[in-house]
């Protein structure tokens, strides 16, 4: 009995050792040169197994497995994220279109379920965020990280915002730098600042004799924020009343299905088969570059669960090409205006359509979209009548004109932007920017703008 009394400290001590960083829950401790430092508390919390999640959120919660990190950043940005609720309820609404996916392969994966949060801190999960230093999509690839994991980035499209290939290589990524660092806060810190920085960080405070954990290292401000940013929505998602946060809805079932395309199909068109919106429908598919999705790269469109049945019954009905735009290769030497002449087409819409300043005046050799007359019309499942179908024939024998779409001007006012003015006059935003030759999003307070199709003369 007595030597057992004897071992059980030193059983006690090779065991807590071993825990990397699941460390006691306590918020200071001892470093080797007596000074005081924060280190991570357990995660703490309690789960009814006995019956199932009532929705994604709380299937979150119950897959927490990252320590709590209890340190005076983390509650700067848990204080600051809970003076703005509006801005986590906005996040928490775009996340609720990728969130079974995302939680769901992370639970395959077998690995902590805070990492469905992490695009709330890179992207605040916008699908097109861009950063200066042009890190894009819901979890911010560099060009560079994102041809490492192959995701495919060219004039067509850029996979680092496709919602499923990006997260599968995220969570490649931060499995790969778990296994090398053997810690997640090393791994995340790696994540933000590179594998690398992290390990020459962790080599330096070992040759200086110092403790090589997580915030014993000298990080940049960025980096060094980055946990605790992480920490804060996973402390307001553990208890959203306490920091009266309203979180939407968001179940335990898939918010979008996948349809395989075989054919070349326009951006607009796959939208009214699916009869949503463009800019929805584009916040599933955000991946595609051009108005036209080419059958090539062997596409995979995402739409909502719900719009799968109908998309299919309206691409079944519908009798026309699929896209209004052609693929045209220029032949060596050959300008602009000589191949707006040749399809018929003038060379404004040409340039536009294909990001041409009028400073070029001859082909670079890349391929270039060439507007092209949309043929036929689609009978959608919820329409008794076909849009885009032929006019009918009168008794004379003679189809009754269709009417022009009219174009109105609309004076730009404080707080305009192009989303709410195509939702205003219901056109879309690539039409607003087409018809007013735009290259940006950026309105000019005064402006005269062309709005397109509102059966209103201006």
């Amino acid at each position: 009995m007595n030597l057992l009394r004897l071992l059980l400290p030193v059983v006690l001590a090779i065991l807590a050792g071993c825990a990397g960083t699941q460390r006691n829950p306590a918020t200071t401790a001892t470093s080797p040169d007596n000074k005081q430092q924060y280190v991570a508390a357990d995660t703490s919390r309690t789960v009814d197994l006995t019956s199932p999640p009532r929705d994604a959120w709380d299937r979150i919660r119950r897959g927490f497995a990252i320590p709590n990190l209890n340190t005076q950043l983390a509650e700067e940005w848990t204080a600051y994220y809970a003076a703005h609720p509006e801005s986590v309820q906005r996040m928490a609404e775009r996340a609720g279109k990728y969130l079974y996916f995302i939680v769901e392969e992370i639970n395959r994966r077998g690995l902590p379920t805070e990492l469905a949060l992490l695009p709330f801190v890179e992207s605040a999960y916008n699908p097109t965020a861009l950063s200066r230093s042009q890190a894009s999509g819901l979890w911010q690839f560099v060009p560079a990280t994102g041809q490492y994991f192959n995701l495919k980035q060219d004039w067509w499209r850029d996979e680092r915002r496709d919602p499923i290939a990006s997260t599968y290589a995220a969570l490649d990524y931060l499995e790969k730098l778990f296994e090398m660092q053997g810690d997640w806060y090393l791994a995340l810190a790696s994540y933000n600042w590179g594998e690398g920085s992290v390990q020459r960080a962790v080599a330096k405070n070992e040759a200086a004799g110092l403790p090589t954990d997580y915030l014993s290292l000298n990080m940049p401000e960025e980096t060094r924020n980055y946990v605790p940013k992480l920490q804060a929505i996973k402390n307001i998602i553990s208890n959203p009343k306490k920091y009266a946060v309203a979180l939407p809805h968001v179940g335990n079932s898939p918010y979008f299905a996948m349809v395989r395309k075989t054919r070349d199909i326009d951006l607009e068109l796959a939208a009214r088969l699916a009869e949503m919106p463009l800019e929805e429908f584009k916040a599933l598919n955000p991946s595609f570059n051009r108005p036209v999705i080419r059958a090539e790269h062997q596409p995979t469109l995402l739409l909502p669960a719900d719009r799968v049945e109908k998309f299919n019954a309206n691409l079944q009905a519908y009798k026309g090409d699929l896209t209004s735009w052609k693929v045209y290769q220029p032949r060596r030497g050959e300008s602009y205006a000589a191949i707006a002449k040749r399809f018929g087409v003038t060379e404004t819409a040409l340039r536009s359509a294909n990001g041409v300043g009028q400073r070029t005046k001859v082909a670079s050799g890349s391929a270039l979209l060439i507007p092209a007359a949309p043929q036929g019309g689609v009978q959608l499942a919820s329409l008794e009548t076909p849009v885009g179908a032929m006019p009918k024939a009168t008794r004379a024998g003679r189809a009754t004109p269709t009417k022009r779409p009219n174009v109105r001007n609309h004076k730009v006012r404080s707080g305009d932007t192009l989303t709410s003015l195509a939702r205003q006059y219901g056109t879309s935003v690539d039409a607003l920017k087409a018809l007013n030759n735009l290259k940006s999003s950026k309105l000019k307070v005064g402006a005269q703008l062309r709005v397109p199709g509102t059966g209103t003369r201006g």
